[in-house]
């Protein structure tokens, strides 16, 4: 399992008038690009997959918040930010062991997160298609 880099200022959805994006508060300090959950409070932290509780996949911060602030959470859509051009479109993208990070294979737990695919521009640019399910409950 390799985690997948990020530029966190180039976080962003691809196509905002389509995603699903929802405010919520932040628990504790996030960085734009992180992967995050919610907690039994109902706020905003920073999830992994090695941690019980933690893998509870929510979304994607949009953008950085103190704890206490309003982080905008992409829950489902394309986010472009992300190192992925040396994966396959269609490879799945997995909730990491590393605190608010994404990988390329499951780690601790299998916490699916999205997909990489491609943008329909000349150079077939790949970018993640998030699906955070809220429904479901990882244990």
């Amino acid at each position: 399992m390799a985690d997948i880099a990020l530029t966190a200022a180039q976080v962003a959805a691809c196509f905002p008038d389509k995603a699903e994006i929802v405010d919520m508060i932040a628990a504790s300090t996030i960085t734009q690009g992180q992967a995050l959950y919610q907690t039994t409070a109902g706020k905003a932290a920073p999830a992994d997959a090695n941690a019980s509780g933690l893998q509870q996949f929510r979304g994607i911060a949009l953008n950085a918040a103190g704890a206490g602030y309003a982080v905008s959470v992409l829950v489902r859509g394309h986010v472009a930010g992300y190192t992925v051009s040396g994966m396959n479109a269609d490879a799945l993208v997995y909730l990491s062991d590393n605190v608010g990070m994404l990988a390329d294979a499951n780690g601790t737990m299998n916490v699916q997160c999205g997909r990489v695919t491609c943008l329909s521009d000349g150079n077939l640019t790949k970018v993640i298609y998030i699906w955070a399910d809220w429904l479901r409950a990882w244990s």
